[in-house]
């Protein structure tokens, strides 16, 4: 779990709001590949890579599964360089569909379902807890412990 900080809550966290749609679930992917870069992360470093396959994930869960008509998803990242960690929460309205506590199988035939697999492999760790009022946050703790600029 986040352990350390930066200097301060408004440099370790970013948050952010997206349509539910696809197109809401690739700018948040785009937004998570410029704030690693801003942590001095290139796009292309495998840190930044893996940040990033994390977030289109889990956005596209927010999008497929928990879309509320008339509500967004909301992403949060933070950073803990003591414990060499990103912190990815995606938020959503729907209280009522919430992900497997493990990740799920997944038949090598099927054409979606890998998702949360690709996630588990990933990150440290993940979960999801409820929101209030309403909703839910999916989170993923993923290492960076690559080579910064």
């Amino acid at each position: 779990m986040l352990t350390g900080t930066v200097t301060s809550e408004e440099e370790s966290w970013r948050s952010a709001q997206f349509a539910s749609s696809a197109q809401g679930a690739r700018h948040a992917r785009h937004h998570a590949v410029r704030r690693m870069e801003e942590w001095g992360f290139p796009a292309a470093s495998d840190a930044s890579c893996t940040v990033a396959l994390v977030v289109a994930e889990l956005a596209a869960n927010a999008v497929r599964h928990g879309r509320v008509p008339g509500h967004t998803f909301g992403l949060r990242l933070g950073l803990d360089i003591t414990a060499g960690l990103v912190r990815v929460e995606v938020a959503d309205a729907a209280t009522t569909r919430k992900p497997p506590a493990a990740a799920p199988l997944s038949f090598p035939d099927g054409e979606s379902g890998r998702g949360l697999l690709l996630v588990d492999a990933l990150a440290l760790w993940w979960g999801c807890v409820s929101r209030h009022p309403v909703g839910k946050t999916v989170w993923a703790e993923v290492p960076v412990t690559a080579c910064r600029q």
